[in-house]
């Protein structure tokens, strides 16, 4: 029988590929999507005789089983059979002949086992071919992914770099991110994130078998992400304190942190925080087939008690506490991935929530979705997955309660329903502009429709009867209207080095004399609001004549600032305005601090396979010296890995030229990104997009 052995077999690796849409992942492997047929040719010592024939076993996981369909075995036919493995014989040139295989269109993805079986006189003779990689289908209607609009397919599927939305609902700005989803080896890591999940841990052949679905393998690569509970990819630190890794600001895309996670023997990365996971889950998700996107939402809300409430604490001298649990987060950032929900009625598919930021425990474990936006804006807390959670970080009113150390008590100052969840954010389609998908996550702020909603929420979290005066529907009448109003207004520009230059605008809105106390604080403080120190106060006593206006100076000068900004450049203003014994008026602002401006130039036309020069230009604005000055450049399609570069000191106002190579290995619109970093700027970026010709 070993006369009947293959001599040789072409997998059509090249045709194949393009056919399936995975030809631009750069590792040599043979990658397919379900549901699709693809072509290999085999060519035999002899042809077959009479009496004998063929066959083919497809297996993936370690302990495959037809019962759990990642193993099917199937004859040569000539007859199609969709919805299982199934292989026809299309041509057959001498002793070579053309075998069209195709797989149903909710297999299992991961690595795959291609063997042949040969029947001859009574005997099997099985013999392994090669392997090959199965992925999701976006583009087969069959598939649970299936995305019809061409351009979106071409975002969320093939695209490998794109920005992230940061800052605040005053100052929203964007950083660019490597997705780089078809680097060399990236996509193998990304299946073997699979691999080292608990669930695969516990019960491979459940778990492999699951893979069929993408809402399973959503879940378990929003808890593979981070590290907690599985040793997974990223390890998260909000403290301001980033010894012994990397500020999270520093990252310019998912490639290295992945690369390093199986360099380090699947040993958490440091650090993250949440559009590094957002930018990691968005690989992974790509990679793997599922069309995704990054989603930011501007003051986003962390409800730890599934009340609807977060709140917030200051106490009388304008210190803002961190008391609680709750928190308001400047931004937050997490994924959408578009499939259906066969567990859910149709009305709910197409993009769902995942966040692979740990942030509270789902089932145990730090995992988020997927979530149905369409439920969330329904407010439909009561469906899968970790919707209450998901709906108050758009939805939940924020209360301001001023405590008070001596007595220990506190007092509800007051509360808004229309902060929370403002911009939410993504990356248009085809385009670096910003795309506004709040009305997709809720109905506008303070219409009918949007407290209608909140209300059906509160009802399925609390049962009717534990409605008091203390909640959501009750606070509205409580307050009474201020007498004063007030708001900070910035002055000049916010840029680090400089003096902070704000003013108090304080109302009098009333027709009666106000003698108002006012206590103000500055603190630096990381994105999420975690307090890092104080940096300036100040007391004041102000008398306003009925219905007057005033402004009064506030200034910060860079001394007091300059040790204690982080990455973020944030500083937290508040001010806790008092007319006699009337209640509290809280004014609080944020300011983010520009940093000085990172310029990349390109020196010549980009050409595949051909060098090309780029030069950085950075001017130090500080009367002192900057060191300790590195510069890291990575991009798909522009260089292999990532380039790091010591650039020297810079004395007082001294402007650097850093001049280096990059070689394009794809034609196409690429994304050069670069972040420069020294002991007085922690993170600088720049990105430019380079047209590379063949």
């Amino acid at each position: 029988m070993t006369d009947l052995e293959p001599q040789s077999i072409d997998w059509q690796t090249i045709s194949n590929r393009f056919a399936h849409h995975t030809d631009k992942f750069y590792n040599q492997d043979l990658i397919l999507r379900r549901g699709q047929s693809f072509n290999i040719s085999l060519t035999f010592r002899r042809l077959l005789r009479s009496g004998e024939s063929l066959g083919f076993i497809t297996s993936t996981g370690p302990a495959p089983s037809e019962s759990a369909k990642t193993k099917a075995v199937f004859s040569l036919s000539n007859g199609t059979n969709s919805g299982s493995w199934n292989a026809q014989l299309t041509s057959q040139r001498d002793n070579t002949l053309i075998i069209s295989i195709s797989s149903p269109a909710n297999a299992p993805i991961g690595w795959y086992t291609l063997n042949l079986q040969i029947f001859s006189q009574g005997n099997t003779f099985t013999l392994k071919l090669g392997m090959f990689i199965l992925l999701f289908n976006p583009w087969l209607q069959a598939d649970g992914v299936f995305m019809s609009n061409h351009a979106e397919r071409e975002e969320y599927i093939q695209e490998d770099s794109g920005i992230i939305f940061v800052g605040s609902t005053n100052r929203i700005s964007m950083v660019g991110w490597n997705f780089g989803q078809f680097e060399g080896d990236i996509l193998n890591i990304c299946l073997s994130i699979l691999d080292n999940s608990l669930n695969f841990r516990r019960d491979p052949s459940t778990d492999v078998a699951r893979r069929s679905d993408p809402k399973y393998v959503g879940r378990v690569m929003s808890a593979m992400v981070n590290s907690n509970d599985d040793n997974g990819v990223l390890a998260g630190n909000w403290s301001g304190n980033y010894v012994g890794g990397l500020d999270p600001r520093n990252w310019n895309g998912s490639v290295e942190i992945l690369k390093q996670w199986k360099k380090d023997g699947f040993r958490p990365v440091r650090y993250g925080q949440c559009w590094v996971f957002a930018g990691t889950l968005n690989t992974v998700l790509r990679a793997v087939g599922i069309p995704s996107r990054v989603i930011t939402n501007f003051n986003s809300a962390h409800d730890t008690d599934r009340n609807l409430s977060v709140d917030v604490y200051y106490d009388a001298m304008g210190n803002p506490l961190d008391k609680g649990s709750d928190s308001v987060w400047n931004f937050h950032v997490w994924n959408e991935a578009w499939f259906v929900r066969t567990d859910l009625s149709p009305s709910y598919n197409g993009w769902q929530v995942l966040d692979a930021t740990p942030q509270e425990r789902s089932q145990g474990v730090f995992q988020c979705g997927p979530a149905s936006v369409v439920a969330i804006r329904e407010g439909d807390v009561n469906l899968d997955f970790d919707m209450p959670f998901i709906f108050a970080e758009v939805n939940a009113d924020r209360i301001t309660w001023i405590y008070d150390a001596h007595s220990n008590s506190q007092k509800q100052n007051s509360s808004d329903s229309h902060t929370i969840g403002k911009y939410i954010s993504t990356k248009a389609v085809g385009s670096y502009s910003r795309m506004d998908v709040t009305e997709k996550y809720k109905y506008p702020e303070g219409s009918n429709e949007e407290r209608k909603v909140f209300q059906k929420a509160m009802g399925k979290l609390k049962p009717s009867s534990s409605f008091g005066p203390t909640s959501a529907g009750g606070r509205e009448n409580e307050e009474r209207e201020p007498s004063i109003s007030g708001q900070f207004k910035v002055i000049g520009i916010l840029a680090v080095g400089k003096e902070v230059n704000l003013a108090l605008m304080l109302k009098n809105l009333t027709r009666d004399m106000k003698t108002v106390t006012v206590n103000m604080t500055a603190w630096t403080i990381v994105y999420n609001g975690t307090l890092v120190h104080e940096v300036w106060k100040d007391s004041i006593t102000i008398s306003l004549d009925p219905e007057e206006e005033i402004q009064h100076p506030v200034k910060i000068t860079y001394a007091q600032y300059e040790k204690y900004l982080k990455a973020d450049n944030m500083i937290r203003i508040t001010a806790i305005c008092q007319a006699s014994d009337e209640a509290e008026v809280v004014v609080e602002r944020d300011v983010i601090l520009d940093n000085p401006t990172l310029t990349l130039e390109l020196l010549d036309r980009a050409k595949v396979q051909r060098p090309v020069n780029v030069q950085m230009l950075f001017s130090n604005p500080l009367d002192e010296p900057v060191k300790n000055c590195v510069l890291m450049v990575e991009g798909s399609g522009l260089l292999l890995g990532s380039l790091r570069i010591d650039v020297p000191a810079l004395r007082p106002k001294e402007r650097s030229r850093v001049r280096f190579e990059i070689m394009p290995t794809r034609s196409g619109t690429k994304q050069l990104l670069a972040d420069f970093s020294c002991n007085k700027f922690p993170a600088i970026k720049a990105m430019l997009s380079i047209d590379v010709t063949e």
